[in-house]
């Protein structure tokens, strides 16, 4: 099977080597999400005409590194002029067809992992605003520019058939794609939700990104949330990521296997499939 994404945004933070590895990894994140493994890339810049080399090479640099750990070819790509930074890929890729993996294959029973924290849109605006550590700032970093490419090793080995990842319509937004294709009740547990350090003080106090309101108001009734669980975390839940983890429908006889193949990431049980009508309930 064929598949082709395509992904740029502005930077997420303020270090360009980190912004050039997070857009990497996330520009590559929608062919690990299929099953499949990257193949070409062709990026898609868009830079300020006062950005020199002393900007615009670690960025390049670090993107290089990371579509290079992913086994893709960078082939070449497209740079203008913008006012305003984008940065980001075209990706082509392959997935035998017994790899493929969808958002429609949620079947009844199947448990739900989550394979990197959440809370990156509070960590990021909570740097804008000067209340993020450095040690937070670069651990959500290093989760953000971290490839999904050994969640994609474990999915096969757990012979996975559904899965998404978690960007830009945050948590809830991804997960109820997952259910809305499968026709399906995605049961998400609060207490299993990793969150990167720093990310439920933040939340707690309101600090998000402006996609947590976006979110809810575009879900609405779609999602269920249990009156015990705290307000910031449900809107953390509605709120963007940005290079997410992978959501991952494991059949129940595929745990073990998914888990020792993740154990150094420690992918967090976060819920289960049930039958019902396609929504997404947190409690």
């Amino acid at each position: 099977m064929q598949l082709f994404t395509v992904d740029f945004f502005p930077p997420v933070v303020d270090d360009p080597a980190a912004f050039g590895a997070i857009a990497a990894a996330n520009s590559l994140s929608d062919i690990y999400a299929c099953g499949g493994d990257p193949k070409v890339v062709l990026n898609i810049a868009g830079f300020p005409e006062d950005w020199g080399d002393e900007t615009l090479t670690p960025i390049f640099d670090a993107a290089v590194a990371v579509v290079r750990e992913s086994g893709a070819i960078w082939v070449g790509g497209h740079t203008v002029r913008a006012d305003e930074p984008l940065f980001g890929f075209a990706v082509y890729g392959e997935a035998a067809e017994e790899h493929l993996v969808t958002q429609a294959g949620c079947q009844p029973g199947d448990r739900l992992y989550l394979t990197k924290p959440l809370g990156a849109g509070s960590i990021t605006t909570g740097v804008k605003r000067g209340k993020v550590s450095p040690d937070q700032e670069a651990a959500a970093v290093q989760g953000m520019a971290r490839l999904n490419k050994r969640g994609l090793t474990a999915m096969r080995a757990a012979g996975v058939k559904a899965a998404t990842d978690i960007t830009g319509f945050g948590l809830f937004g991804h997960a109820m794609n997952m259910a809305r294709s499968s026709g399906v009740t995605l049961d998400l547990r609060a207490v299993g939700l990793p969150l990167y350090d720093g990310a439920a003080d933040l939340a707690a106090e309101g600090v998000f990104s402006g996609a947590a309101n976006r979110g809810r108001e575009s879900l609405g009734d779609l999602v269920e949330i249990s009156a015990d669980v705290p307000e910031w975390l449900a809107s953390l839940c509605f709120d963007a990521e940005t290079s997410g983890g992978l959501l991952v429908a494991v059949p129940e006889e595929g745990v073990s296997a998914f888990e020792a193949e993740l154990a150094e990431e420690a992918p967090a049980f976060v819920g289960e499939v049930l039958d019902g009508e396609a929504k997404v309930r947190l409690r």
